[in-house]
């Protein structure tokens, strides 16, 4: 499947977000890039959504952020799961969960009537 075959379902932006930040602080391209690596380029974020997302998680309290200085010596915002970043982001994998399963349900139905 050719990476612009798939999109990202609506509101699953912040899940994969914090999930990514829970493995430590990031800036935004750093964000990007691992979220494309560990899906082997299947998803790609664009910028136009990763950032408005971050500032809306921080302005949340799900993210902290301060600027620092990236591998090339860049300056660069650097965020990182809060307190109320990991609670959200254990209601997040909840509601995926149920979400997922749900949906199983459904592909793996014999038929409409059927049960």
């Amino acid at each position: 499947m050719a990476a612009s075959d798939l999109d990202l379902v609506r509101g699953t932006l912040d899940l994969l977000i914090l999930k990514t930040l829970s493995w430590g602080p990031m800036h935004g391209l750093a964000v990007v890039r691992w979220i494309e690596q560990t899906t082997h380029e299947q998803l790609q974020i664009e910028e136009g959504a990763l950032y408005p997302a971050l500032h809306r998680m921080e302005e949340k309290g799900w993210l902290d952020a301060e600027w620092g200085y990236t591998e090339r010596n860049r300056k660069a915002k650097f965020y990182r799961l809060s307190t109320r970043g990991r609670k959200q982001l254990a209601s997040e994998l909840s509601r995926w969960s149920r979400y997922t399963s749900v949906v199983g349900l459904v592909i793996a139905a014999r038929g409409a009537g059927a049960r």
